[in-house]
């Protein structure tokens, strides 16, 4: 529920050091604020993707300019200026750098909750929440539609499904194609992030399914690895449309926080050994399900 309060960027919750750059965060229930310094020289390509780990960002940025120049670029090679006063949007697949002798300083409304983290080294295996999402019937629907409209359809969700990960707490790991993986360090935030995915892409015409596995994942670059993905990836695929599947492991983990599930029964998942039991989430279909105060 919305309350009076306020945070200052002069005390902040958070402060994360990049090079040439850093990132005041300011953290207010479930919404996350950063202001953004960045040094002139500062590259995206250069000082934040060996990071991330990734070709170029991922993160959907959305806020305004306080001082100085930063140009971004996308991948098909669109480029906008952004300068003072400027209220700016850049989706998720960009590079960027700042221009001129001024450090850009601005404040972003998006992705603050995960972004510029370092994520563990690669090789160390790390206990998550896996929750992944799969557009039904995506090849009919390309077909049908239309490439210049499917590509902004899928546009759309994976805007949405970033901005929905990140609201619960989690990091979008990447897209693939027709579906996301995310990862959270709460079983009952990864499940609410599948349900409120799934209503969040109704007004695009289209309908998702999801898994949900907990278990040690590897990190690489721009990836996740480990026989937990493969889990929550079988469990996706069994899951019917609008549905959202979880393990044994994962009911267990978030047993007490209100969440209902019925008995989907045992299923031999393909590549592991012995048959799992599945449970189905059980929701109101018209209602969104909000990420809880804390996590479990």
């Amino acid at each position: 529920m919305a309350r009076l309060q306020r945070g200052r960027f002069s005390d902040p919750d958070d402060v994360r050091t990049l090079p040439h750059g850093r990132i005041d965060v300011v953290e207010l229930d479930d919404r996350v604020v950063g202001r953004m310094t960045y040094d002139p020289g500062w590259k995206w390509s250069v000082d934040v993707k060996p990071i991330a780990g990734t070709d170029s960002c991922q993160f959907h940025h959305f806020g305004v300019t306080l001082s100085g120049q930063l140009r971004a670029q996308m991948r098909d090679g669109t480029e906008l200026e952004i300068g003072p006063g400027d209220v700016f949007e850049i989706p998720p697949g960009h590079d960027a750098w700042v221009v001129g002798d001024e450090p850009w300083v601005s404040v972003d409304f998006e992705a603050m909750r995960a972004y510029g983290r370092a994520e563990p080294a690669g090789g160390r295996r790390t206990l998550f929440s896996v929750l992944m999402t799969d557009i039904v019937d995506s090849t009919a629907q390309a077909v049908a539609r239309g490439p210049a409209a499917w590509r902004d359809i899928v546009r759309g969700h994976n805007e949405l499904a970033e901005r929905e990960i990140d609201r619960h707490d989690g990091r979008l790991v990447k897209t693939t194609g027709d579906g996301v993986i995310g990862l959270f360090d709460s079983a009952e935030r990864a499940v609410r992030a599948g349900a409120a995915l799934g209503d969040a892409l109704r007004p695009l015409g289209i309908r998702v399914r999801a898994g949900v596995h907990s278990g040690e994942v590897e990190i690489a670059p721009g990836d996740v690895r480990g026989v937990a993905v493969h889990a929550a990836a079988r469990i996706m695929a069994l899951a019917p449309p609008d549905d959202v599947w979880v393990s044994a492991t994962v009911r267990e983990l978030v047993d007490g926080t209100g969440l209902e599930f019925v008995d989907r029964g045992l299923h031999e998942l393909k590549g592991l050994p012995g048959p799992r039991q599945l449970y189905a989430l059980v929701r109101p279909r018209s209602a969104r399900i909000r990420p809880p105060a804390g996590g479990h």
